[in-house]
């Protein structure tokens, strides 16, 4: 962390929450755009409609595998560097995933999502950016503020997919150079970051611990498996839902408003959920997301209708929010400054492995798990239900130790 004790009032702190909202907000859109569309790009390239949602994983993976690399990038580069460096990714994947659309190339396209996952992994690091310069009471707010800024990016980014995704011969094409363009103009805001680079540690610093004692801290250990599974179960069910959505009769654009709603639930409780930790404590708000997500699994379970589809996504990014969110703060708590780097890119290689393995699993569940797009559904759902239960263990656990530490 930098001197917050210079900074009582968090001046330097709400400045670059408010830079790093307005980051949320409009670069993040492109996350959105790319999960209404990515899987139905992917269904028209694909020669076996079981891997459909293969882009989706890649942007995933790319994520995962950029994790470690970006948080030992912003621990000697600083913050503002890696998050330039991630816009850039997410422009030059969305132009390699548009030339893909156009040469009706899957492994092209493929190769775009990989690279935007870079972008992913940078946008992942705006939370931990924001905590960099709060104080520890101002710390869960900022981190719920800044993702709250995902608000805005849930009416932008489906709203854009229903201008640009037919807006061109080739269907997709356009939103992917929209996104191009989002990525050139929302790096601008990175201008504004106020962050110092972490100082270079002298020879006799503490060299804090190593990667596995860190990950055997009690606190640690819980914080990582309850952001895993937050994180992956909501990405399973969203990837699914566009094709869940049109497969069962429905439209694009009905994707999209479904979508919209699920984003703007995962994101609007943002402005309060660093509160309700503050008053509640961290481990009751993460087992609220818990309870809400399997909520949203019981009412997907209950039939195909729209209304359905609506309930059910705004339930599951409700619970997310809670238990992302719990979960981050939890972990910010956890470990030392001088730790940041190695947990915090440790921790988004977890998160983002276990994403990956949820939208790799998510396009096989649904397309090829029964003989329609309802019974694919009802598998999506279901598989929700052991992951649930081992995080809301851990959970359990800790909240039973003597000293939770």
């Amino acid at each position: 962390m930098t001197d917050t004790a210079a900074l009582p009032d968090d001046s330097r702190a709400k400045r670059n929450v408010t830079v790093l909202t307005l980051a949320q907000a409009f670069l993040g859109a492109q996350m959105a755009m790319i999960f209404v569309v990515g899987g139905l790009a992917g269904q028209t390239l694909a020669s076996n409609i079981c891997f459909a949602t293969l882009p989706i994983s890649l942007i995933v993976l790319g994520s995962m595998l950029a994790a470690n690399p970006l948080s030992w990038f912003m621990q000697r580069a600083g913050r503002k560097a890696g998050f330039f460096v991630g816009a850039g990714a997410g422009a030059l994947g969305a132009a390699i995933g548009a030339y893909g659309l156009y040469l009706a190339s899957f492994p092209v396209f493929l190769l775009g999502s990989l690279i935007t996952g870079i972008y992913m992994s940078a946008q992942g690091f705006y939370r931990f950016a924001a905590a960099d310069t709060a104080s520890d009471t101002f710390r869960p707010k900022a981190i719920s503020y800044v993702m709250a800024g995902g608000l805005a990016s849930a009416v932008l980014g489906p709203q854009l997919v229903k201008v640009t995704s037919q807006a061109m011969v080739i269907p997709f094409m356009g939103t992917y150079l929209a996104v191009v363009v989002l990525n050139l103009i929302g790096a601008l805001l990175f201008l504004f970051l106020d962050i110092p680079k972490p100082p270079v540690p002298s020879e006799d610093a503490p060299k804090g611990r190593s990667r596995w004692e860190l990950l055997t801290t009690p606190r640690i250990a819980v914080a990582v498996i309850c952001a895993m599974v937050s994180y992956a179960l909501m990405n399973l069910v969203m990837t699914s839902t566009p094709l869940a959505v049109v497969g069962c009769g429905f439209t694009e654009g009905n994707a999209a408003d479904i979508v919209t709603g699920h984003v703007l639930a995962m994101f609007a409780p943002s402005f309060f959920t660093g509160h309700l930790i503050a008053r509640f404590g961290v481990e009751k708000i993460v087992g609220t997301g818990l309870v809400i997500l399997a909520a949203a699994g019981a009412v997907a379970l209950q039939g195909v209708a729209i209304e359905n589809f609506f309930i059910a996504l705004i339930l599951l990014g409700l619970g997310w929010n809670f238990g992302f969110i719990g979960a981050t703060t939890m972990l910010a708590g956890a470990h030392e400054p001088h730790e940041r780097g190695r947990m915090q890119g440790l921790n988004d290689l977890l998160v983002f492995g276990g994403v990956t393995l949820a939208s790799l699993a998510s396009g096989g569940l649904m397309n090829c798990s029964g003989g329609n797009a309802q019974d694919g559904w009802m598998s999506v759902n279901l598989a929700m239900v052991p992951f649930l239960a081992l995080a809301g263990g851990a959970l359990l656990w800790l909240m039973l130790r003597p000293d939770d530490a």
